[in-house]
C-alpha cells in the first residue's frame, strides 16, 4: 500500500452495536468528520426508524449523508452513494481533517472502502412491475440463477435491493456486477459486536424506545407526506412492520414481535457480511470506556 495515500477510518458493525457513540467519540479525538453509510438514514423524514444520530448526540462533530435523499426516490444505489460519498470524503480532506466511514450497511462500505465502480445501468420499469408482485424468496431465487456471485453478497431479505440486482443482472447479461479500483486511501478499519444474548436485549431496548419516542406517528407523517404504504414497507425492518401495523394489517403485539425477529435476523446477516473482511480489528462495546481505549489506541498506531 503507497504510503501517499491518505487515512480512512471505517467503523462497522450490527445493529444496536454502538458505532455512532464510537464514531463521535474518536472524531472529538482526531479532528475528523463522520460520512454514515446507512441505506435507510439516507432518507429524509426517516429518523426514528431508522436509528439516526441526533443533534445532541453528534456533540459538535459534523455527519454527512444523513437525511440527502427523499424517500420517494427509488433510484438512489449504491453507486450514487459512491459518487456522494467521495465527494464528502475529498470535501473532509480539504479541510484537513480525516473521514470516518460509519454504518452498517456493507455493500455499500465496501463500495467506498474498496474503490469500487458500477456499472451505469438504467432503470427497467417495465420489469420493475412484474418483479413487484414477486416475494423475497422468489427474487433471491431469480438472482442466484442470473448472477450466483451476485447472490452471495446481497441482503436475501430485501425485495427493494434484490430488484435492483436483477435488473442490473438482466443488463449485464453474465458480465461482472462490480469492479474494484485501485485503493485511495489507506484504512484502518474497526469493528463492534457483542454477546447474542445482550445484542438482542439491546434491540430489544432500543426497539421500546423508538416506539415510546412516537416512531409510530413518523410512519404516519411519512405516508401523509406522500409516501405510499408499499415503498415504507420496501424499506424493511421499523418502516416495514410499522406500515403494516398501521394499515391494520397486524396489531401492535404482532408488529413488535415480527420487528424484534426481523432486527435479529438482520444482525446476524451484517454480521455474516463483514466477518469476511479479515482487515477488521473487533472491539466489545459492553463495557464503553475499555472499547474507547482500544479504539483510540488503534487510531493512534494508524495515523
Amino acid at each position: 500500500m503507497p504510503k501517499t495515500l491518505k487515512k480512512m477510518v471505517i467503523i462497522v458493525g450490527p445493529t444496536a452495536a454502538g458505532k455512532s457513540d464510537l464514531a463521535v467519540a474518536l472524531a472529538r479525538r482526531f479532528n475528523a468528520e463522520v460520512i454514515s453509510a446507512d441505506s435507510r438514514q439516507i432518507y429524509k423524514g426517516m429518523d426514528l426508524g431508522s436509528g439516526k444520530i441526533t443533534k445532541r448526540e453528534m456533540r459538535g462533530v459534523p455527519h454527512h449523508l444523513l437525511s440527502v435523499v427523499s424517500p420517494n426516490n427509488k433510484n438512489f444505489s449504491a453507486h450514487a452513494f459512491k459518487v456522494q460519498a467521495d465527494r464528502k470524503i475529498s470535501e473532509i480532506e480539504k479541510r484537513g481533517r480525516m473521514p470516518i466511514l460509519i454504518g452498517g450497511t456493507g455493500f455499500w462500505i465496501d463500495s467506498v472502502a474498496f474503490n469500487k465502480t458500477f456499472p451505469e445501468v438504467p432503470p427497467n420499469f417495465n420489469l420493475r412491475k412484474k418483479l413487484e408482485k414477486l416475494s423475497a424468496e422468489k427474487l433471491f431465487a431469480q438472482l442466484q440463477k442470473l448472477n450466483p456471485q451476485r447472490a452471495k453478497s446481497i441482503d436475501a431479505k430485501n425485495p427493494r435491493r434484490l430488484m435492483r440486482a436483477i435488473e442490473i443482472a438482466k443488463f449485464l447479461k453474465g458480465k461482472h456486477f462490480e469492479q474494484s479500483a485501485a485503493p485511495t486511501h489507506q484504512l484502518l478499519f474497526i469493528g463492534l459486536d457483542l454477546p447474542d444474548k445482550i445484542l438482542e436485549q439491546r434491540i430489544k431496548n432500543r426497539l421500546l424506545k423508538r416506539i415510546k419516542r412516537g416512531m409510530l406517528q413518523e410512519v404516519v407523517r411519512l405516508h401523509k407526506k406522500g409516501v405510499s404504504w408499499k415503498r415504507l414497507e420496501s424499506f424493511g425492518l421499523e418502516y416495514k412492520f410499522s406500515a403494516l401495523h398501521l394499515q391494520g394489517k397486524i396489531n401492535k403485539k404482532q408488529m413488535l414481535e415480527l420487528l424484534h425477529t426481523a432486527s435479529r435476523q438482520y444482525s446476524k446477516r451484517q454480521r455474516t457480511w463483514f466477518k469476511r473482511n479479515q482487515q477488521i480489528h473487533w472491539l466489545n462495546p459492553k463495557n464503553k470506556n475499555r472499547c474507547l481505549s482500544q479504539a483510540t489506541a488503534l487510531v493512534k498506531k494508524f495515523i
